[in-house]
């Protein structure tokens, strides 16, 4: 038997995990193994028969209570691989004593420069302009874009990203109003102003910028009423979660001419299907979901979780701060600590 059959499994549900995580995690002592991408629940089952993972570290797909029972007994840790823990089911990961990590802020500059790259090229109309060029126009005195500078952003979430968003358009001249209901404190803790309900911001946001994690609270929390509060012609960039917008909603208010422009990274169902209108919607710039899919993000954010696995199995809390969403099974006196 090869040392590698021997050791304790690691599983990533994805195709790849960057290399310098594969080391640390080789390097402690276990076996990496991937899925292929997005994995289904049929082939996550599969694996774990296969591999026994002690720990599962969550890229694509969903890890649900079948997952970990399935797993079950040498499970102990899953951790994600970047902010975003709704592809895990919390309550089921508590219920069965599971420690969840999250690599919290490890791509927070990848995303907010994606989300501002997003917020640049529809301002400038960039889409219109090239597809014009293409066509053969000319439109040097044709056309008009926008002014940045004087420009009102509103930001909903103000931590690591959507702090980083509000330092970077300060930086273009732009006005920052955020919204963020688990900021302690009266005021911000970088450029802005704070605004202390969504229905104030929104009117006042000629871009709005979503960068708020997906919970019960926030799901669905930007749908036909609140798009229609924004300054006709708005602009939105959503580099969050698909589910906090309503994506009809989304369409109609673009279709009405109520907002001009959205920039989408994320949807309510990954992949996106091939035969939605996000893919071919004149006013929509898509991506697929790759805000922090840079060099440095992906690295972040995969040695992120590969350390909080290494920690939590070797009984010591994560170094990343705010790893931690569910103890577990950590000692009691490290539970204390986080």
């Amino acid at each position: 038997m090869s040392d590698l059959a021997s050791r304790p499994n690691v599983l990533v549900s994805a195709a790849w995990l960057a290399a310098e995580a594969v080391a640390m995690l080789e390097e402690a002592g276990y076996a990496v193994r991937c899925t292929s991408g997005y994995p289904s629940e049929e082939e996550l089952l599969a694996n774990i028969g296969e591999h026994r993972p002690v720990a599962i570290l969550h890229r694509q797909g969903i890890i649900n209570g079948t997952v970990m029972d399935a797993a079950a007994p040498g499970l102990r840790v899953v951790a994600r691989h970047g902010a975003g823990i709704d592809g895990i089911d919390i309550p089921a990961a508590r219920a069965r004593g599971l420690t969840v990590t999250r690599a919290a802020g490890a791509n927070s500059r990848s995303v907010a420069e994606h989300a501002m790259a997003l917020m640049l090229t529809m301002l400038k109309d960039l889409p219109s302009v090239v597809g014009g060029m293409r066509e053969g126009l000319w439109e040097k005195t044709s056309r008009m874009t926008c002014d940045i500078d004087g420009m009102t952003l509103g930001l909903v979430g103000y931590g690591a990203i959507g702090s980083k968003v509000a330092r970077m358009a300060s930086a273009f001249g732009m006005r920052v109003l955020a919204y963020d209901p688990y900021l302690s404190g009266s005021g911000l803790p970088g450029p802005g102003e704070r605004v202390v309900t969504l229905a104030e911001l929104l009117p006042r946001s000629e871009v709005l910028s979503l960068h708020c994690p997906l919970e019960p609270e926030t799901r669905g929390m930007i749908g036909a009423k609140e798009l229609a509060l924004l300054p006709k012609g708005a602009i939105l960039v959503h580099t969050a979660r698909g589910g906090i917008v309503d994506q009809d909603a989304l369409l109609a208010a673009l279709d009405a001419g109520q907002l001009s422009w959205a920039g989408v990274d994320v949807f309510s169902k990954e992949p996106l299907e091939q035969d939605s209108r996000f893919r071919t919607h004149p006013r929509v710039v898509p991506t697929p979901h790759l805000a922090a899919n840079t060099p440095r993000g992906a690295t972040g954010m995969a040695c992120g979780a590969a350390e909080s696995i290494i920690a939590v199995l070797a009984g010591r809390l994560p170094a990343l701060e705010g790893a931690v969403v569910v103890p577990g099974g950590l000692p009691a006196d490290l539970v204390q600590a986080v």
